[in-house]
């Protein structure tokens, strides 16, 4: 697999504001529709989607995605019918008849619901879905859901040059032929702000992105490239907010420079965004 076949696309954006850099907001259809036509044209074919991200579904669905592999994300139903009814609505917004993936948003809430997992191995016997499994936050998640005989075949986790939390149930996970989908390589474009531009819950952190300011002439292609390199990781997810975005992410990759050994380890205050204060 060549580093963009490696590359899938997240789509948040497309339905929602999202990230700490965004200045643009939400991604307009026509910008999505150009979006989608580059990424096949360079051969991406995983899109990562959710019935969360507002009308994201939708506006791709008002595309042609048979030259995609989706995976979308469910929210908790209160049911065996909520959560047929969840699926048959993101099969519908998104006009497709079947989905490449679909993961628990919520996946602890698998060991208080097993009949849920029960439910999605039905529609996987029935190929409406072809991988199963959940979207992780914690590594104590897949530690828990594990030991609970809950096995999946794909998981989306959160990697990147600060993150590094996930490097052990990584190598479990392939130990299990699962499917490792890594998100967050920008970690939500923090790296990507000045110091100025960052409050003070971020003082912990402001030193290094300032070294890496200072020291790597192409930050957004050595942070890519370092969790593309993984060779554990099949699919890196980045978002973006326009199809100049892509094409600079795709292109920059040949100017990828080693990125200097981290030598702290951060708190879950600083990797995981929903610890941020809302801005």
């Amino acid at each position: 697999m060549n580093e963009k076949q490696k590359i899938g696309l997240g789509t948040v954006q497309f339905g929602t504001r999202y990230g700490i850099s965004n200045k643009s907001g939400k991604t307009e259809p026509e910008e999505v529709a150009r979006i989608l036509n580059i990424a096949s044209k360079h051969h991406i074919r995983i899109l990562d989607t959710a019935s969360a991200y507002g009308d994201a579904e939708i506006v791709l669905g008002m595309n042609d995605l048979s030259r995609f592999s989706v995976v979308s994300k469910f929210m908790t139903p209160k049911d065996a019918g909520a959560l047929h009814q969840q699926l048959q609505n993101t099969l519908s917004d998104l006009n497709i008849e079947s989905l490449y993936g679909y993961l628990a948003h919520r996946p602890l809430h698998l060991l208080e619901n097993q009949y849920l997992w029960d439910e999605l191995q039905k529609y996987r016997e029935k190929n409406i879905i072809k991988k199963i499994g959940f979207s992780l936050n914690r590594p104590q998640e897949l530690v828990q859901l594990l030991n609970a005989g809950i096995t999946p075949d794909m998981v989306q986790v959160p990697y990147n040059y600060f993150d590094r939390r996930f490097e052990e149930s990584i190598k479990i996970l392939r130990e299990i032929n699962c499917e490792i989908h890594a998100r967050s390589a920008f970690l939500q474009g923090l790296f990507f702000k000045k110091r100025e531009e960052l409050s003070l819950f971020f003082n912990d952190v402001k030193p290094l992105i300032d070294s890496l300011h200072q020291n790597v002439r192409h930050l957004p292609a050595s942070l890519l490239a370092f969790v593309m390199k993984h060779p554990l990781i099949d699919h890196v997810i980045i978002g973006v907010e326009n199809s100049r975005q892509l094409v600079e992410n795709l292109t920059m990759l040949v100017h990828a420079e080693p990125l200097p050994e981290l030598d702290i380890t951060l708190s879950e205050k600083i990797l995981m965004p929903s610890n941020w204060p809302e801005t």
